[in-house]
């Protein structure tokens, strides 16, 4: 402990060095002063050398404190010392990311956690060149070791099982140690955004240029060729209405899906009655199924099905399925909405079926993309908008339901959505 005499001789000694080294300049000053005031008197020196001699022998036997290092610098200086003792294997591991350390001949010295999940294991000392096989890759992996003195970066992409991207950052550690640093940083979510951004942004140009591009030319035959023609003026004014219309809905759809991602998240409260609201929404919509030859049958509970949500978001929902199912599948004749309820403790699902041609597998897993079409030409004979799945689904998102599609080609449709059980 601080404070205490040593024990050893040799430290002992090395103890008394310090002090004399530390009071030198006072001990100096007193073996002066005494050898003064002996001269002084008429004295030879001696009696002031023998009073130097116990000056000197009393400030080494003198116990002196150690100064102690204020709470700041202990902290600090403990800190610093517990971070430099510090494996690399414990940072490494603290790192999300996938991350290899690699020696300067490309062999892999330690792989974290987040490695072995994204890409699998490997054997320590094989080298990051095989496994990563990817031309761009390996160019990048010898770029890093020749240079070996500056950070690099570059991009990486795997394509199976599934598509990710990675910006992969490299850098030497630390000077002289011969080891680099390989961090992937995964961008899939990223560029996945940013190409749905341009593709929404190029569909959406494209929805709207076509209807104008269509007014644009009937304007202008209506001002020259048919100026003085009546039936092609109505045939024409006809479809300019129709295509306004359809900007319209477009634009309408659009303004709606703005402000679902754009208002704020918060758990729904109010109950809402499903079996009423159905019935409504049915109701509504009677013309439309009656102009495609459908008829509307209800499969539903006796008593009310609550649910937690947002009435006017809900009739959105389902006024969207249900319409879907009158259109796409009106060469069936008819829609089935039914609804279960399992139980207090069970979800509760609502079920839309048409009879109609059915969805090929392969656009299932995209069908609630905006703008997306199993047919175009057909979506647009209906006067869709390719917006109105993509916005059922982000209502049941917001109400923390889901929506689940299964259709056999020939057989039909049923879109069914899951309310979770009350919390």
């Amino acid at each position: 402990m601080e404070g205490e005499e040593d024990n050893t001789p040799r430290e002992r000694l090395k103890a008394v060095q310090r002090r004399l080294r530390r009071a030198w300049p006072v001990l100096a000053a007193a073996v002066a002063a005494l050898l003064f005031l002996d001269l002084h008197r008429g004295g030879s020196g001696l009696a002031a050398l023998l009073g130097a001699f116990w000056v000197l022998a009393f400030a080494a036997l003198l116990p002196v404190r150690e100064a102690r290092p204020t709470a700041g610098r202990a902290s600090s200086r403990s800190t610093a010392g517990s971070i430099e003792s510090l494996p690399a294997v414990h940072l490494a591991a603290a790192v999300q990311d996938p991350l290899y350390i690699v020696e300067r001949g490309g062999g892999i010295v330690h792989a974290n956690a987040a490695a072995v999940g994204a890409f699998g294991p490997i054997a320590p000392g094989v080298s990051l060149q095989l496994k990563f096989r990817a031309p761009e890759m390996h160019d990048f992996i010898t770029r890093v070791l020749e240079n070996g003195t500056e950070p690099m970066s570059a991009d990486y992409a795997e394509r199976v099982p599934i598509e990710r991207v990675y910006r992969v950052s490299a850098m030497p550690i630390g000077e002289g140690t011969g080891l680099f640093v390989f961090l992937f940083k995964d961008q899939s979510e990223a560029r996945r955004i940013d190409r749905m951004r341009a593709d929404f942004i190029a569909n959406a140009s494209h929805e709207l240029r076509t209807p104008l591009a269509s007014i644009a030319g009937f304007i202008e035959t209506l001002r020259g060729p048919a100026r003085d023609d009546a039936q092609a003026r109505e045939n024409f004014l006809q479809i300019m209405q129709n295509q306004t219309a359809r900007m319209a809905r477009l634009i309408d759809d659009l303004l709606s899906l703005s402000r679902l991602e754009v208002k704020p998240y918060s758990a729904p409260t109010e109950k809402v009655d499903l079996c009423s609201l159905l019935q409504g929404v049915g109701d509504s919509l009677a013309h439309l199924a009656r102009e495609s030859g459908v008829k509307i049958t209800f499969d539903l509970p006796p008593g009310p099905l609550e649910v937690a949500g947002n009435r006017d978001e809900l009739v959105q929902v389902f006024e969207n399925l249900l319409e879907n199912a009158c259109k796409y599948g009106s060469s069936g004749g008819r829609v089935v909405v039914s609804a279960e309820d399992a139980g207090p403790e069970a979800e509760k699902t609502v079920t839309v079926t048409d009879f109609g041609p059915g969805i090929p597998e392969e656009h299932i897993p995209r069908i609630t993309e905006r703008f997306y079409r199993v047919d175009v030409d057909t979506s647009r004979a209906q006067k869709g908008t390719g917006l109105g799945l993509s916005i059922v689904k982000h209502i049941l998102t917001r109400h923390g339901a889901r929506l689940s599609i299964r259709s056999r080609v020939g057989e039909g449709s049923s879109f069914t959505v899951h309310f979770p059980p009350p919390a």
